[in-house]
């Protein structure tokens, strides 16, 4: 992994905050429905930013991005719907939920640029 990238890193690491919370969620919670669909659009993020990164067009990299983008939102309302039925507390969401913002405004600000340098 490049050591330079920042929404690279920060997407990893953000998938990794999601795999362990789908496993609170299934081993301690018992939820099995809300907390799949968080492990999806979650690990999506990172994942699309990899494909962003090997893009190999500046369309194919500016696509991917726009996937990623639209994945940490979908995140971003899986964990407040968590919170509001009560399988994340109020701590456990103020813990991950800035980190999904960051990821929508890191690569939303990457996408900007992007799109203004074509």
């Amino acid at each position: 992994m490049k050591s330079d990238n920042l929404v690279q890193q920060k997407s990893y690491a953000f998938a990794l905050r999601i795999v362990r919370l789908y496993q609170h969620l299934t081993n301690t919670k018992k939820e099995y429905v809300l907390s799949k669909q968080i492990l999806r659009s979650g690990t999506s993020i990172g994942a699309n930013v990899e494909e962003a990164i090997g893009g190999q067009s500046k369309a194919d990299f500016i696509s991917k991005l726009s996937i990623a983008y639209k994945e940490a939102r979908e995140t971003s309302y899986w964990l407040r719907l968590l919170k509001d039925t009560d399988y994340l507390t109020q701590k456990e969401f103020e813990s991950i939920y800035p980190d999904v913002e960051e990821l929508c405004r890191i690569i939303g600000s990457i996408q900007k640029s992007t799109k203004n340098n074509s």
